[in-house]
């Protein structure tokens, strides 16, 4: 027999060899298979049993549980917001929470209080209003610069069924800078070039499902 035929024997040989064992292997699949749920599994060749692998359908929420505990309050109240509002995501809200902090601490500094009209609470914009106001009795003028946030993370949240009104609050811990003038413009407390770190603890509210999707300020503390 001619060598270059018996050559090409040998490769096809071996080519069907690699194919055998790659399929007994790999298994042979086409597109996308979901893998087999039932108890009958496949031995390999040396005879051993394959491990038994769990198919578990849904699982944790991670857009839930990479910001609260799993099975905590917090978490079963936010799962409530989503069944309420499936648009709703966890994720979205603290990335507003985090400008509309900015915003909101930004203005009050500055004492511009109408832009917060549609961002607050009546009694928070009242007890914001009634430290503007003391201010400017006062002559004083705030100088803030906001710098950035270290941190922000929901300490807490609440849904109620019947209102359909979720309430999250949540821990800042920002920095900036901040300088008190009289009306002479010397400072009578603070740095403007000294940049001290700030703590709150602000809860938001809003109705879930309806087609406003702003959150108010309900509530703030330490």
């Amino acid at each position: 027999m001619d060598s270059a035929v018996l050559q090409l024997l040998v490769l096809a040989g071996i080519a069907v060899f690699l194919v055998l064992r790659l399929k007994s292997v790999l298994g042979s699949r086409e597109g996308f298979e979901k893998p087999p749920v039932t108890d009958a599994r496949p031995a390999s060749r040396s005879g051993a049993a394959r491990p038994e692998f769990e198919v578990i359908e849904g699982g944790p929420d991670t857009d839930i549980i990479d910001h609260v505990a799993e099975g905590s309050a917090a978490a079963r109240a936010l799962a409530e917001m989503k069944a309420a509002e499936p648009e709703f995501h966890v994720g979205d809200f603290l990335h507003g929470a985090r400008q509309a902090y900015e915003m909101i601490l930004m203005a009050f500094e500055k004492g511009d209080m109408d832009a917060l009209v549609p961002f607050l609470a009546r009694d928070v914009y009242e007890s914001f209003m009634e430290v503007v106001e003391m201010r400017e009795r006062q002559g004083l003028t705030v100088e803030a610069n906001f710098v950035g946030l270290r941190d922000v993370r929901i300490i807490d949240a609440k849904f109620g069924e019947a209102s359909r009104e979720g309430e999250i609050t949540v821990r800042f811990e920002a920095e900036l800078t901040s300088a008190v003038r009289n009306r002479a413009g010397e400072i009578v407390e603070g740095d403007p070039n000294e940049i001290k770190r700030q703590r709150d603890t602000w809860t938001f509210a809003r109705k879930m499902g309806v087609d406003d999707p702003n959150w108010q300020l309900v509530a703030t503390g330490e």
